[in-house]
């Protein structure tokens, strides 16, 4: 008799644990199904022309950079000197920049530009050398 209890009782929390996976399991379909819906804006076209600025730490120190672009060119302000770059779009979010007159070999690589998401007047993007794994990510606001 007292076996039989215990087979009892195993069976019911054998049948609670089962019942619990399975509303855990739907609720985690439920989960990635509305996240999967779920896209990020990316307004890319907004953001082909006009002037930016873009903040970024350099050796520990926060710095600011203007820049200007069109559908081909882009014009960067740093600490009061202007740089030139040639700009190839790829699709509606994604370039290439050039430096055009480049001064150092490091500034002859061409590097990736790739919008993740816009929200207003700013975007997200994350860049890196060409043919590089290596990325980073930055947020440039549309100030004209």
């Amino acid at each position: 008799m007292a076996l039989l209890r215990r087979l009892k009782i195993d069976w019911d929390l054998k049948m609670a644990l089962i019942c619990s996976m399975r509303k855990a399991l739907l609720l985690l379909i439920v989960l990635l199904g509305f996240t999967a819906c779920y896209q990020p804006e990316r307004n890319c076209s907004d953001f082909k022309n006009g002037t930016f600025e873009f903040e970024s730490y350099l050796n520990g120190e926060l710095v600011k950079t203007r820049f200007v672009r069109n559908d081909t060119i882009e014009i960067d302000y740093f600490r009061g000197k202007a740089d030139t770059s040639s700009v190839r779009w790829i699709n509606d979010c994604e370039y290439i920049v050039r430096n055009k007159n480049p001064k150092s070999r490091a500034e002859e690589k061409p590097i990736h530009m790739k919008i993740l998401t816009t929200k207003g007047n700013s975007y997200t993007f994350e860049y890196g050398l060409v043919g590089e794994t290596q990325k980073q990510r930055g947020t440039a606001v549309k100030v004209e």
